[in-house]
């Protein structure tokens, strides 16, 4: 009989245990991602196979696009991780960063001619 119990207790604690980790996940794991300014201005993309960022100005406008990425650790510390700028030149502006597990990352990309921002849900590997 008190085998049976400790039996049910482990069951019991290891279900909890399961459910507690799966409510707790707080950022989305991704793999290629992209969120888009309005009128077709330009956007910003994650591309997942090197953890490249990739920033575009679409249009002609005398005004250029920055793609901030941010991060924020386990403690809830949100900081800027990477700035990206595209404007004035053919092609669109990338750079690398290693995107972990460990924390969670959030794109924004803004059209430096003061319209709203975007911002992307948070995310990780």
């Amino acid at each position: 009989m008190t085998k049976s119990k400790f039996s049910r207790m482990a069951m019991i604690g290891a279900a909890t245990a399961g459910l507690m980790v799966a409510l707790s996940s707080p950022a989305q794991a991704t793999s290629n991602k992209q969120i888009n300014l309005a009128n077709g201005r330009g956007y910003m993309k994650f591309i997942d196979d090197g953890d490249v960022f990739q920033v575009c100005d679409t249009r002609v406008d005398d005004h250029g696009v920055t793609g901030i990425l941010w991060v924020r650790n386990a403690s809830g510390l949100t900081s800027v991780a990477m700035t990206v700028d595209d404007g004035g030149d053919n092609g669109c502006d990338k750079k690398g960063y290693n995107i972990g597990q460990l924390a969670s990352y959030q794109m924004e990309v803004c059209w430096q001619g003061g319209e709203a921002c975007k911002f992307s849900e948070w995310f990780n590997e």
